[in-house]
């Protein structure tokens, strides 16, 4: 699990947020967004958050960066409203 956890998170984002002492939702949301904006992998993002919070959320279910990424993957399984002519057609 290690292994993906590295592939998923090479520049350790998500794992130092977890190290970090005292750290509030807003800073943990700024870094989550700065990890999925730079994520370049072949998994769904969703595989990829779940992943996450499966390896770090199980022993810190109260730690703001659990709830981001939780709260991320309960917005990812959301459907998306189509706006404009296509939201209205078919």
């Amino acid at each position: 699990m290690t292994d993906l956890i590295t592939t998923i998170d090479p520049r350790g984002l998500i794992r130092e947020s977890y190290r970090i002492d005292g750290i509030r939702i807003e800073e943990c949301r700024s870094i989550f967004l700065d990890w999925a904006l730079f994520d370049d992998h072949e998994m769904t993002q969703s595989d990829r958050i779940r992943a996450l919070l499966d390896h770090y959320g199980t022993d810190e279910p109260d730690h703001p960066m659990t709830q981001v990424l939780g709260l991320a993957l309960e917005e990812a399984k959301t459907p998306k409203r189509r706006g404009g002519r296509k939201g209205r057609v078919g």
